[in-house]
């Protein structure tokens, strides 16, 4: 059994909270200058999903930090000049490049899997490398096509095939292109100098240890080794080594570990008002965001409509460093929709108020229709607050 070290520092609640924040990029004058790039190497890991209400959840993750980011801007900051690339991290996610070699790890894994869920017909796979050599980046669509049938897990061969090769590390995803994948050979996608800095699975475990630790501000093992969906031993394994130094947090009841220059200064400066995407990083661990909240929230996409408490993506509300409300938002042409709104009392108004005209005037809407309000009697203070903004 390990023995961890006694933690030195006793961190409140609050304290670790505002040190989630800061580190997620949500407390104090963002680095503008750095932009979508910037908050992208700040947090280590930006998720994808498929479901786009307001937008998709990569282009929300750098809105709720930097305000009104160009869309277009945030695609071409991920993928133009080889800046990212997206793997398995804590889900399929975008990464900075320069993290290349610390997957390797993962992709040793992926080769030495026994199991594979689609059988990978003769011949594909040398095909699939063969092609993508000779014409250069290829959807799976331009490759031979993405799947047998219409149903969403029936992949071809070539499918098959292609993401195998991006699991193992000789493709990579290089963009997205009308949300398909495009692939092209690791040997031209990655700068030569990363591409073949095969670390260690030691190195590459401290490595993203530190990260997570570094992108969390303060956190337990469970928090640590969710972050890139590492296993609980891989980081009890590397913990040590990895920079981060035990801390004690009020009212958790675990270990933790805290980035030493997450102490080093307290966390101080303006508090970001935004949506969040239920996929963005302050906030896509349920048990973390409930014990540095108090707020319990869970996506209910594909949960059945009739069992839906708070609506199909329903967005938290951050304002003054708390969850103060969600929001489940839709787009009928210049309108933003809010089909279902919860507060957390009457404080909370202009700040959700604030939150939704911000993210209207993003998506380029002119107008916000507000349908249902968990509250009833906040319906009538929230239409007003909302007309003072809009004018």
């Amino acid at each position: 059994m390990t023995t961890l070290p006694r933690p030195t520092t006793t961190l409140t609640a609050d304290d670790a909270r505002r040190i989630a924040l800061r580190a997620q990029g949500l407390l104090g004058a963002p680095d503008r200058r750095a932009g979508v790039r910037g908050v992208l190497r700040h947090l280590g890991a930006v998720q994808l999903d498929t479901i786009s209400v307001l937008a998709r959840s990569h282009e929300l993750v750098p809105y709720a930090r930097l305000g009104a980011v160009g869309r277009k801007a945030v695609e071409a900051a991920y993928w133009t000049d080889a800046h990212a690339f997206e793997y398995w991290s804590h889900a399929a996610c975008v990464l900075p490049i320069e993290e290349w070699p610390h997957f390797a790890f993962r992709r040793r894994a992926y080769r030495d899997r026994p199991h594979w869920h689609h059988e990978l017909p003769d011949g594909a796979y040398d095909q699939v490398i063969k092609q993508l050599r000779a014409e250069g980046p290829l959807t799976a669509t331009e490759l031979g096509g993405a799947k047998k049938t219409n149903d969403w897990w029936d992949w071809s061969g070539t499918k098959v095939a292609v993401e195998r090769a991006l699991m193992y590390g000789e493709v990579v995803c290089v963009e997205r292109r009308g949300w398909k994948r495009v692939y092209d050979l690791a040997e031209r996608a990655v700068p030569a100098t990363l591409l073949h800095d095969e670390l260690d699975d030691s190195e590459c475990l401290r490595r993203l240890v530190r990260l997570a630790g570094e992108s969390l501000g303060v956190g337990t093992r469970a928090d640590i080794a969710d972050y890139h969906r590492l296993k609980a031993e891989q980081v009890d394994a590397v913990i040590a080594d990895s920079g981060l130094v035990p801390v004690e947090v009020e009212g958790w009841g675990k270990p933790a570990w805290a980035d030493p220059a997450a102490l080093a200064t307290p966390p101080r400066g303006r508090h970001r008002t935004t949506l969040l995407s239920p996929f963005d990083s302050l906030i896509w661990e349920r048990a973390r965001t409930e014990r540095l909240f108090g707020f319990t929230h869970r996506l209910e996409a594909y949960v059945p409509r009739p069992k839906r408490v708070h609506g199909y993506f329903a967005m938290p509300v951050l304002a003054g460093g708390r969850l103060v409300g969600r929001v489940d938002p839709a787009r009928e042409g210049r309108t933003l929709v809010a089909k279902q709104v919860t507060l957390d009392g009457p404080k909370a108004v202009p700040a959700v108020a604030q939150a939704l005209v911000e993210a209207a005037a993003w998506v380029s809407c002119t107008d916000v229709r507000v349908e249902r309000v968990d509250a009833s009697e906040l319906r009538e203070p929230l239409h007003r607050e909302l007309a003072g903004l809009l004018g």
